[in-house]
């Protein structure tokens, strides 16, 4: 494989939430630029092992799966000495893991608290605090999965808006505190992939695929291409990235 065609080869990059969904397309299009790749999991034990396992068919030793829940904070120190301890260094982390669901205002309880602010805010900044020497020594790259509605609340999902609107702002602050060796920047996407619990109706879908300027849903490889733009892209920090097909021109 030509080097321009491996524009990640040598890189070590830790992908949270990669079993499944836009997490595991991630994690493919790494893998495909030359990354060796950490899936780390939940739940998704059986997902996560049969990415791992047609990675490293393909690149032996090229993939490595780790389990642990990231609202436990004292894991995150450990799920990072478990990437040094496989492969020595680490180049990047995707903060990718997420919960949403709708909470209504007056029926807010602390186990929604704790779940949509949990996975979406605490889980990546102790995660990036445990990550940031091993990333400081290698002038690595954090890109943390955020969304268009971190900036444009979404009605009826106030806590899980606001979850990401903290995740943007620490996007920005980790930038500026780790600065000038390691870089941080954001994905916002737009309509990407439809919850699998449907709660979006097909009026609801269809009014939000309108909005966009391109009339159209975006894929999960669209999210991939730009986390990979933001691992290369040497002299871009502090910034976030809609992938919307232009919803937040309309929002």
């Amino acid at each position: 494989m030509a080097m321009n065609q491996a524009p990640l080869k040598g890189k070590v990059i830790l992908v949270t939430g990669a079993a499944k969904r836009v997490g595991s397309m991630i994690a493919r299009h790494l893998h495909r630029q030359g990354a060796t790749v950490v899936l780390h999991y939940r739940a998704a034990q059986a997902e996560a092992e049969m990415l791992v396992e047609a990675f490293n068919a393909t690149r032996s030793g090229s993939a490595l799966a780790l389990q642990a829940d990231l609202l436990d904070v004292a894991l995150s120190p450990t799920l990072i000495a478990n990437v040094l301890a496989r492969f020595g260094r680490l180049d990047g982390l995707i903060n990718n893991a997420s919960s949403f669901f709708p909470t209504a205002i007056g029926d807010i309880d602390e186990a929604a608290w704790d779940d949509l602010v949990g996975s979406n805010f605490k889980a990546p900044l102790f995660l990036s605090q445990a990550a940031a020497p091993a990333l400081q020594a290698s002038g690595g790259v954090i890109v943390n999965i955020t969304d268009v509605h971190a900036e444009r609340p979404l009605r009826g999902y106030p806590l899980y808006s606001a979850a990401k609107g903290a995740l943007l702002t620490l996007t920005r602050a980790l930038a500026v505190e780790l600065a000038p060796e390691v870089r941080v920047n954001a994905v916002a996407p737009g309509p990407i992939l439809w919850p699998d619990d449907e709660q979006f109706d097909d009026h609801e879908r269809v009014d939000i695929v309108r909005q966009t300027l391109l009339k159209r849903e975006g894929s999960p490889e669209d999210i991939a291409s730009a986390v990979a733009y933001l691992l290369t892209a040497s002299y871009v920090t502090g910034q976030v990235i809609n992938v919307d097909g232009g919803r937040t021109a309309y929002l």
